[in-house]
């Protein structure tokens, strides 16, 4: 049961479509390792979104998209090895607030 956790857990960080299975096949079987995560790449999508799409316009606002993107990337290899390796950690104040933001993905 374990490992089944751990997969739909690094499944849904692989991509959004990969979220999306992830979420599904999180329905039937609960499992909280795995929304937790779920949470966490949901937020990381939602930051992902909002560095390619309002930062841009002049060059100071697409350095700093691209300051954004580098560092969501960064977060979302640390998050995606916290799955892998099966531990329910993830990218400080920012998973707390997903966690409370997200609670909408518990259902």
């Amino acid at each position: 049961m374990k490992s089944t956790g751990n997969f739909k857990a690094i499944l849904a960080y692989l991509s959004f479509i990969g979220l999306i299975i992830a979420y599904i096949m999180n329905i039937e079987e609960k499992d909280k390792f795995v929304t937790y995560h779920i949470k966490n790449m949901f937020g990381l999508v939602i930051i992902l979104f909002i560095t390619t799409t309002f930062f841009e316009g002049n060059e100071f606002l697409e350095f700093i998209g691209q300051i954004a993107w580098v560092t969501s990337f960064f977060l979302w290899v640390y998050s995606l090895l916290m799955a892998i390796t099966g531990k329910q950690k993830g990218i400080p104040i920012l998973t707390d607030l997903f966690q409370k933001w997200f609670k909408f993905l518990d259902q």
